[in-house]
């Protein structure tokens, strides 16, 4: 076991154990105001209702928990290798739920969740983070036209968002963070009586939830093999304590001291080429959160098709959706004021960027300026995931429009995506996330985006992306039936990769040593080996040895070298003498090599 800050998980299983909450330990006193319907404070043992105000610095106090926590779930991954990043990824969509409500001034709860959960949609990353966003969502949705919530109410919101929780998962499946809320949820909800406050509420919601927790190894056979609690239920757990600290006092949502940083605006440096003789020649990137306002506009009639025509009129690549009370905004124009004076004509700022990207292309070296975009619109277009240069610059070559930087412990935001769309001026886009981590985040943003039909291909790795890409015939006329034929193209592919092994462990038969480099085929550990060298010339000969299976893709990583790759192709060519092997120097980070057979 291990408790927040203190040690490391021990064998045979790794737990999550939190402080439990002292129910007679009188709470700390605190700083801030009190909810304003109070007229005075009242110990929080006492709370009836949930107000805006008290989920905002509960919300503030799940972030610092996980936050400070994040390490440990991203340890809790079944593969023992250094790719865990469910933490990471939880620990950034909630952030981006509370940079969402940091200038919000209400007390009103519907509009506090309904602010937060959007920023966490658009900040969703990951498919943890993917879910815990719409856990968020479907809450929010739950606590539709209410300014406060008693236990009942919010038992009902917490069902509507492991509803829409479940709902977002094509296959759902127990043993996860799915079966955790859900549990948690049904637990605290039937305890509620007539004389249960907020606070008891919590207590039986996040007992539950740590029971359920280390029940996850014995409904998912994978984390019972490899002796490790669910990673995204771990990360809900930190949250809802987090949660539970400051409702009952131990936490304050407000301290600033353990609040991560806001992102800084760029600075162009003194010396830019971009100066007082420079001539404008590509306009502002204007970004806007609005939130519509009731006295501007009738929020539920709003439609952001005559926005767009005006957007259109000023500028181009063009992004504009609604989501319940909130429209966000992307456009390139020369005129940025007056997309802020028209857009206040129906709601307010809830956050604004404008850059100057005649500073972006002076700063940076060798990057041609986007081509001014046409009129008509192209028929397709392509986004693809890529991990390392030279994998980007291959996809490039293979006709994608816009990449987005990203891959394991990298995972890009919904946000990343919604984008790179706005920046493609065409009918279809097709999205390769190259991940099975990402293929979530690029479904949500293909949701919101409105302004092109978007199919996601769900290539789980970068290989099959790249035979997709490959397969694709961009001449036809159907784009469904053009993301049928890549489909099936990556049918015919298997694909492995080899990783250093961070623990000791016996996982599908394989005993690993720590630091042994192992070699995955799809979700399976095959082998083990001291030598890296040798893991993957023995991973790629499992690859060819596959039915039907002659050519192989070899993308080189970050971490290996000329002579690597010089040894690896010497011992194909003499011991299989039949294949066709090619080399791509990839560059991506965490695998030395990842394999594409076909």
């Amino acid at each position: 076991m291990f408790k927040p800050g203190k040690g490391e998980p021990q064998s045979p299983r790794t737990k999550i154990t939190l402080k439990p909450v002292n129910a007679d330990k009188k709470p700390a006193e605190k700083k801030s105001k009190p909810r304003k319907t109070q007229g005075k404070k009242k110990d929080s043992r006492d709370i009836k209702y949930l107000t805006g105000w008290l989920m905002s610095k509960m919300a503030k106090g799940g972030a610092k928990l996980l936050r400070s926590n994040a390490e440990k779930v991203n340890k809790l991954n079944v593969f023992p290798v250094p790719d865990g990043d469910t933490g990471d990824n939880m620990r950034m969509t909630i952030e981006s739920g509370i940079a969402a409500i940091e200038n919000l001034d209400t007390d009103d709860l519907a509009e506090v969740m309904r602010v937060f959960s959007h920023g966490m949609l658009l900040g969703a990353r990951g498919n943890s983070g993917v879910i815990l966003s719409q856990f968020f969502a479907g809450t929010a949705k739950g606590f539709e036209g209410a300014v406060e919530a008693d236990p009942y109410t919010l038992g009902r919101a917490l069902q509507m968002g492991v509803k829409q929780a479940y709902a977002s998962v094509m296959t759902p499946t127990e043993g996860t963070i799915l079966t955790v809320a859900r549990e948690a949820v049904d637990y605290a909800t039937s305890k509620i009586t007539p004389s249960s406050t907020i606070r008891t509420f919590f207590a039986d919601f996040v007992g539950e939830m740590h029971e359920s927790l280390e029940r996850t190894p014995e409904a998912l056979a994978v984390l019972k093999e490899a002796g490790v609690v669910d990673s995204g239920g771990a990360g809900l757990l930190y949250i809802m304590e987090g949660f539970n600290r400051v409702l009952n006092g131990e936490e304050d949502g407000d301290d600033e001291a353990d609040t991560a940083p806001a992102e800084k605006p760029k600075t162009p440096a003194v010396n830019s080429s971009f100066g007082p003789d420079s001539k404008m020649e590509y306009g502002y990137c204007t970004e806007l959160l609005i939130q519509l306002m009731r006295d501007k506009t009738d929020i539920d009639a709003f439609d952001v098709e005559p926005l767009k025509e005006f957007l259109s009129g000023i500028g181009n690549s063009i992004v504009a959706f609604k989501t319940d009370s909130i429209v966000k905004i992307h456009v390139h124009t020369f005129e940025p004021e007056k997309v802020l004076a028209h857009c206040r004509e129906f709601g307010e700022f809830l956050a604004v960027k404008i850059e100057n990207m005649s500073v972006q292309h002076t700063e940076t070296e060798g990057v041609e300026p986007a081509p001014e975009i046409p009129v008509e619109k192209k028929k397709y277009g392509v986004v693809a995931v890529t991990n390392g240069p030279g994998i980007r610059d291959m996809f490039i070559e293979m006709g994608a429009d816009q990449t987005i930087e990203g891959g394991q412990t990298n995972n890009p935001s919904t946000n990343d995506f919604l984008e790179a769309f706005g920046k493609i001026h065409a009918e279809c886009i097709f999205v390769f996330p190259n991940n099975g981590n990402i293929f979530m985040a690029a479904q949500q943003a293909a949701k919101f985006y409105t302004d092109a039909k978007v199919v996601v291909i769900p290539s789980k790795d970068v290989g099959t992306g790249y035979v997709a890409l490959t397969a694709a015939d961009l001449s036809g006329d159907d784009p469904d039936a053009i993301a049928e034929e890549m489909k099936a193209a990556m049918q015919n592919v298997t694909s492995g990769y080899i990783s250093p092994a961070v623990r000791d462990a016996e996982m599908d038969g394989v005993r690993i040593s720590k630091g042994d480099t192992i070699g995955i085929m799809g979700k399976k550990i095959v082998l083990s080996d001291p030598d890296m060298r040798c893991a993957a010339y023995r991973l790629a000969v499992k690859l060819l040895e596959e039915p039907d299976k002659f050519m192989l893709t070899v993308f080189r990583g970050a971490g290996t070298t000329e002579e690597d790759q010089e040894d690896l192709r010497r011992c194909l060519e003499e011991n299989c003498p039949s294949a066709e092997v090619y080399f791509v120097d990839g560059g991506q980070e965490i695998y030395p090599y990842i394999f594409t057979a076909e």
